[in-house]
């Protein structure tokens, strides 16, 4: 599949636990996304946009390619298929589609650290990331690939270990397997081709990047507005999560008292509001926050 002239395109997950994500933010971002005569590609009708929605590990080799100018891909599948060729930039972590790469035995194995893997056949979807581990661990073991059910691998005298995804820890629990090790940590990436676009559409890329990273910025973030006597000031600013420097504002008619406006990056919850009142805070606000640049 080549490029389209004067069009840009951003490769997603076509299903999965990464696609709906992926195309809320790229509707956060502004673009208007229309569903075309096939899945395979959605069509952006207010900029010369197409939406490739393909397999995840599809995705890394189409944007390192040039065939799609930016992608949304999980960085596990990113580092299973790094290979040394072309390599696709890593724009910013997204925030979403957290999970971690676990290695996780059965209690009755006896565990006491990384050694203990030596000489077992460990069963996994990642061969590539859980051998890089393996020889960073200085650790020989055989590794059985499997495209799924990985934790039943143990169950099926497959494998003693395995090494597989794990958001809440639900699935190793139901088979009776326990997480040991860390392997990877994950979440949803930006990442854009080393093929340079067409000069025109240089400047529209550069903004779509720029919009996605002010709808990341936004994520969780809170805008907190309260009023508070002045002698207060260095104390609620400390307790303000997050905030750096606050826009601070005289009150009118009241030279002892200020109006506080900031914007928290990190969760503002009831116990940092009861600290703030309790620091003199008053008339406290705290707002979502759509869209940030």
């Amino acid at each position: 599949m080549s490029t389209v002239q004067g069009r840009l395109r951003i490769a997603v997950q076509k299903s999965g636990r990464l696609s709906d994500r992926s195309l809320d933010l790229v509707r956060d971002a502004g673009l208007r996304v229309v569903k075309g005569n096939n899945d395979l590609l959605y069509r952006v009708e207010n900029y010369p946009i197409d939406l490739l929605r393909v397999r995840d590990d599809d995705i890394p080799t189409l944007v390192a390619d040039g065939v799609c100018d930016l992608g949304i891909v999980g960085e596990n599948v990113l580092e299973e298929v790094r290979n040394g060729g072309p390599v696709a930039e890593v724009l910013m972590p997204l925030g979403f589609g957290r999970c971690t790469l676990k290695i996780a035995v059965p209690p009755t194995l006896a565990y006491d650290g990384p050694a203990s893997l030596e000489g077992l056949r460990i069963a996994t979807s990642y061969p590539k990331i859980l051998r890089r581990w393996l020889d960073g661990e200085g650790i020989a073991a055989d590794i059985v690939t499997m495209r799924g059910a990985v934790e039943v691998a143990p169950r099926l005298k497959l494998a003693s270990a395995i090494c597989d995804l794990v958001s809440t820890g639900a699935t190793l629990d139901a088979n009776g397997l326990v997480p040991r090790e860390t392997v990877l940590e994950s979440q949803a990436v930006l990442i854009k081709s080393p093929v340079a676009p067409e000069a025109g559409l240089q400047h529209l890329l550069d903004s779509i990047v720029e919009r996605m990273a002010g709808v990341v910025s936004s994520q969780g973030a809170k805008y907190v507005m309260l009023n508070a006597p002045r002698s207060a000031l260095d104390a609620i600013t400390a307790i303000l999560p997050g905030a750096g420097s606050p826009t601070v504002m005289p009150l009118s008619g009241r030279d002892d008292a200020v109006a506080v406006h900031a914007v928290c990056q990190e969760a503002v919850f009831w116990e940092t509001l009861e600290k703030l009142k309790a620091a003199g805070a008053s008339a406290i606000l705290v707002l979502p926050i759509e869209k940030m640049m």
